[in-house]
């Protein structure tokens, strides 16, 4: 691949209309080449048929299509798919598809490894390689929604920002594959079936909310003790619980969408009334909902799934004090698909 040779998809349809015209040329040539690249999701110039040989050719000289590769496929006994996808340069990235009785939803990955610490996720013990672009990014929901049809008979039905990677430390080209996901040009999907999940970057949370986006926030929250969170997320020093709040109600003024928050019980860490009464009264500053969810095992003793009880008393606290509460049963386990497991094993 001749490195002088740009990605086709990094150009907007302007670029691509000039392009055409600077080349003798009609400019709409460029409206039918961005059709194909991410409505019809063209992976070879010569599949655009209703361009000319020799602007095929044109384009080929020019330009490539860094697409990606599904390069091992896995499926698990309750129908969840993880896919190691093979990047231009090499690199793999993992997404999963998650199949239940109404939906099927993509989890895709937004870095090569991640920025973060969280010292219960297997990604967080890969060090960053890079960000994803956009296009990388929009793929992963493609091959999702290819398999969604293929395996499920129906198409995808939700897309969450819960892989490999935090989508707030990739924020410009995040927010370029969702828009070409929900717009016509590209998959149609509606935000409302987004939602981007986050460690807690108050900064960027903010900006999200003054670019007034439409999508869902979940955050990663674990513990609303300063000091556990800290142990269980230690870039929470820099970021306190104080910071984080400050920022969701920001979020909720400009957009007047309640904040989910994703919740782990972990045995002799965070299973004590103390830490039930602090996520109560954390949960009652910002209209929100709790999603507690099944702690998966990445081979760290020091971890380890809280008891029945622990769950059972979390439930009953929040739902005597009206706060909405579900359990998240993990799925994709058995070929390490589940969250916080994805480490590129394969």
């Amino acid at each position: 691949m001749s490195t002088e040779k740009i990605d086709i998809r990094t150009l907007s349809k302007l670029e691509l209309r000039t392009f055409f015209e600077e080349n003798g040329d009609q400019s709409f040539r460029g409206n039918q080449v961005y059709e194909w690249l991410w409505n019809k999701g063209a992976h070879r110039f010569e599949d655009m048929t209703n361009l000319s040989k020799e602007m095929r050719n044109v384009l080929q000289e020019h330009f490539v299509i860094n697409h990606i590769e599904v390069d091992r496929m896995q499926k698990s006994t309750d129908g969840t798919i993880k896919n190691a996808v093979r990047l231009h340069d090499g690199l793999i990235v993992e997404s999963v598809l998650i199949p239940t009785k109404s939906r099927t939803t993509a989890c895709v990955s937004s870095q090569v490894g991640c920025s973060l610490d969280c010292t219960f996720c297997a990604t967080a013990r890969l060090k960053k390689m890079r960000n994803l672009n956009p296009d990388e990014i929009f793929d992963q929901v493609v091959a999702i929604d290819k398999e969604s049809r293929l395996y499920h008979n129906r198409p995808l039905s939700n897309i969450v920002f819960m892989g490999m990677g935090e989508p707030l430390m990739n924020y410009k080209n995040v927010i370029r594959s969702i828009e070409m996901i929900t717009s016509e040009e590209g998959l149609g999907m509606s935000p409302k079936r987004i939602t981007l999940s986050t460690s807690g970057v108050p900064k960027m949370i903010k900006k999200m909310a003054d670019d007034k986006v439409k999508f869902n926030l979940a955050v990663s929250l674990h513990s609303a003790i300063q000091e556990t969170r800290e142990r269980l997320m230690p870039f929470a020093k820099s970021m306190d619980l104080d910071d984080l709040l400050d920022s969701l109600r920001y979020w909720f003024d400009k957009t007047n969408k309640r904040v989910t928050y994703e919740y782990v019980v972990w045995d002799g860490i965070n299973d004590s009334m103390d830490h039930i009464n602090a996520l109560v009264k954390f949960c009652k500053q910002v209209p929100c909902k709790v999603n507690i969810i099944e702690y998966n095992q990445i081979d760290d003793p020091g971890f380890k799934q809280a008891n029945d009880k622990a769950i059972a008393d979390y439930i009953q606290v929040l739902e005597k004090n009206r706060i909405p509460v579900t359990v998240r049963r993990s799925r994709g386990k058995d070929i390490d698909a589940a969250c916080g497991q994805l480490a590129n094993k394969s």
